[in-house]
């Protein structure tokens, strides 16, 4: 049986996109399943290699010139056969949705720099990040359950990464510590916790969970979250804030938070995927005319799942 949208949630989805056409579409493509991206792990094999391999069983695209790492799978793949292949299992590639490759391209992660992922687990955006440093510098991976520690272990090995210490924390304690020895990171990654709006291709279950009382929590676990973190950044650092939800109040909310309360400004970035701008009005909201500086990811515009990402940057010290 079809699964279908809580009255709430589609009126809320239809407030964000008016044009009529728009929201079929976007209605459409959401009870359709996900296409099967990988991205090559540039630690272990170049993309034109992997490529050579791969085109041996699969039809294999790489849809983005200027990022071969991303790689579209474009043969019917039977359940498990991407992840049960031996190229996944010596680390050549890593399973991840394309939109959730966004976050570490918008970072722009360098080697011998020093960066923490506050919420790393299952170790998809720290795996990009490593390889996009070639294993130099240091990152530091957190996440707070220990079966999550686990996964991100794993995939870590997997994936030979070997410049990433793990820590299990709570994402707030951590960065509470960590600015009381005034230890700062050249870069820092919020991939937040969310309401996971924009999964509903790859988990349908998301449409039976949807509440929203769950994304006003959510919004204020998230603020909490980034007003600690933005205290751990270097003067200059870049700070990217990114969900996999639509929803403005965990979104562009949260960056209006970060506008109104630190010396940050949000820059804006180019992603190989057609974003749309931040809203700059939710409901009774006014946020900052800056946050159309956000990038927002339909599925209905790349054939994707749904995704946000925000980019800032730090202007002066912050006082723990």
């Amino acid at each position: 049986m079809r699964p279908e949208m809580k009255p709430l949630f589609k009126e809320r989805m239809q407030s964000l996109m008016p044009d009529e056409s728009d929201f079929e579409a976007y209605d459409k493509i959401i009870h359709t399943g996900p296409k099967n991206f990988i991205r090559c792990n540039t630690l272990k094999i170049a993309p034109e290699n992997l490529l050579t391999r791969l085109s041996k069983k699969w039809k294999v695209a790489q849809p983005y010139q200027e990022y071969p790492e991303i790689m579209l799978i474009e043969s019917s793949l039977m359940p498990g056969e991407l992840g049960s292949s031996i190229e996944h299992l010596l680390g050549y590639y890593y399973v991840q949705e394309v939109c959730s490759m966004m976050s570490a391209l918008a970072l722009i992660p360098q080697p011998n720099e020093i960066l923490l992922d506050i919420c790393a687990s299952p170790g998809s955006k720290t795996t990009q990040i490593a390889a996009k440093m070639e294993n130099k510098g240091t990152i530091i991976a957190n996440d707070l359950k220990i079966n999550r520690i686990q996964i991100l272990a794993s995939n870590l090995e997997r994936c030979g990464v070997s410049n990433t210490i793990i820590t299990k924390n709570d994402g707030v304690a951590l960065c509470q510590k960590l600015a009381k020895t005034n230890f700062k990171f050249d870069k820092i990654l919020l991939d937040a916790p969310c309401s996971g709006e924009g999964t509903l291709r790859s988990s349908p279950k998301t449409f039976l969970m949807w509440n929203h009382k769950v994304v006003e929590n959510l919004s204020r676990q998230q603020k909490k979250l980034l007003a600690n973190a933005i205290k751990c950044l270097k003067i200059g650092g870049a700070f990217v804030y990114s969900t996999c939800t639509h929803a403005p109040e965990e979104n562009e909310s949260v960056i209006d938070f970060a506008l109104k309360n630190f010396p940050v400004k949000l820059e804006s970035f180019s992603l190989p995927l057609k974003t749309r701008p931040g809203i700059t009005s939710w409901k009774t909201e006014q946020f900052n005319p800056e946050v159309a500086k956000c990038r927002r990811i339909y599925p209905q515009d790349n054939d994707s799942e749904g995704f946000f990402v925000a980019k800032l940057r730090l202007l002066e010290e912050i006082n723990s």
